[in-house]
């Protein structure tokens, strides 16, 4: 499996930023998917997750200002991500959403949201 992650990028805070990770060597359809992220000196953390029904679910942080959605013909999930603030930075990745054992996680994409 191969998750190549990208569209991070240098924001000002209230700017935005569309991701979109692509997965090969899978079926994505029947795939529940997920965004994550990881700041400087913190654990990875679950941002949003899309199910194969396309049923969302969000982190309180991000609720209201990030949108998750995935296009199966293209085996791709996006992070559509507004209102962004400094607290978003991270590298943010993909993964399927129901835990260990993960898939190799990738490179992920920078987010740097400057106040």
């Amino acid at each position: 499996v191969q998750l190549q992650a990208s569209g991070g990028g240098l924001v000002q805070a209230g700017g935005s930023l569309r991701l979109s990770c692509i997965a090969s060597g899978i079926i994505f359809s029947i795939k529940d998917m997920a965004w994550y992220r990881q700041a400087p000196g913190k654990q990875r953390e679950l941002v949003a997750s899309i199910t194969t029904t396309s049923s969302t679910n969000y982190a309180d942080s991000v609720k209201g200002r990030f949108t998750i959605s995935r296009n199966n013909a293209e085996s791709a999930v996006y992070l559509q991500m507004n209102s962004l603030k400094p607290e978003d930075t991270a590298v943010y990745y993909c993964n399927h959403l129901h835990g260990s054992p993960y898939w190799p996680w990738g490179q992920g994409t920078q987010v740097t949201v400057s106040s």
